[in-house]
């Protein structure tokens, strides 16, 4: 019994670590956090929003969390795309539809919160988006362009609203799937640039077929797979204790990203 109690035991501390440390750095953070609702018709979307510290008005961006919802690796990933400077806003896609009207943190556990993630209107999640994307880019420090990034569950649906808005610059996919209607991919209008980990076929093996479809679109796609590194390496490469292969993958995939969102 002692053997199986130990490691598990291990593995709680090492999550509750990583926590601590992403927890950390949202708190020693200098730039401006706040949270916004937005708002339209009857429905409230809690947006977790960051400033950069610049002087001028700066290009802003849609962070799309994870299947886990808008957790505190979430909010410390838009925390870095201001640090790059360039105002941030993740919205909470849950808003609303957690146990009493809650969001992501009034479910029991992140198992719930993935379940409650899978259960949601597809049209609602581009509504939702929609009336962000519109928010932050009309903010009296926004230069009025705004870009679209997503993580796991979220660079699915980056990529999929990239088949809805025509006013977005850029589309950034993290490790999620491409639309799978030819029809749709017709209707994009931004480049859609692809990271992805080299140890993640599940998702890499849907990559020639996006290819496929936005080429013949003759639509902008640009995948690149990041060998060695796992699902999720955007925040696996940021624990502590991550693996060389996440690591490099994380920096390497964090240096692109400022350098499209710099070229918008």
């Amino acid at each position: 019994m002692k053997s199986i109690i130990l490691p598990f035991l291990l593995i709680i501390a090492q999550v509750s670590f990583d926590q601590d440390h992403i927890i950390k750095s949202l708190e020693d953070s200098p730039r401006h956090h706040e949270w916004v609702k937005v708002k339209y018709g009857d429905r409230e979307v809690d947006c977790f929003l960051v400033y950069p510290e610049v002087s001028e008005k700066a290009t802003a961006v849609v962070v799309i969390h994870e299947n886990r919802g808008l957790n505190d690796w979430a909010r410390s990933m838009a925390d870095q795309v201001a640090a790059a400077g360039y105002i941030a806003i993740a919205p909470d896609l849950l808003s609303d539809t957690g146990p009493d009207g809650g969001n992501t943190s009034s479910f029991e556990n992140s198992d719930a919160a993935r379940t409650g993630i899978y259960a949601l209107n597809p049209e609602q999640v581009t509504t939702d988006l929609e009336q962000v994307f519109n928010y932050v880019g009309a903010l009296p420090a926004a230069n009025g362009k705004v870009a679209v990034m997503g993580f796991c569950w979220g660079g699915s649906q980056c990529f999929r609203f990239a088949t809805n808005n025509e006013k977005s610059k850029a589309a950034l996919v993290f490790y999620g799937t491409g639309p799978k209607d030819a029809a749709e991919i017709e209707d994009i209008k931004a480049p859609v640039y692809g990271f992805y980990g080299g140890n993640d076929n599940r998702v890499n093996a849907t990559i020639p077929e996006s290819e496929k479809m936005m080429e013949n679109a003759d639509k902008v796609y640009e995948p690149i797979i990041y060998e060695g590194a796992g699902h999720g390496f955007m925040r696996a490469g940021q624990a502590p204790n991550a693996s060389e292969a996440n690591k490099k993958a994380r920096d390497e995939a964090y240096e692109r990203l400022k350098k499209i969102l710099e070229s918008i």
